[in-house]
């Protein structure tokens, strides 16, 4: 029998580039919940700092800033 995944409701609160993409981002990487090929094109796209926060990041808006 496979691994059984159970799901987390999280809430991350912060001020403005106080870091809450990018925890949760790195979090979900530790926790499984990215492939590390993804991860390797995100690294890629993204400079170091902010790789996690990129998993995170849904419009191409918030990319180019």
């Amino acid at each position: 029998m496979g691994k059984q995944k159970f799901h987390i409701n999280i809430v991350v609160i912060g001020h403005v580039d106080s870091g809450k993409s990018t925890i949760t981002g790195h979090l979900i990487y530790k926790l499984g919940g990215i492939d590390k090929r993804v991860i390797e094109r995100i690294e890629k796209e993204a400079a170091e700092m902010y790789k996690h926060a990129w998993v995170l990041d849904k419009l191409k808006a918030e990319h180019e800033t």
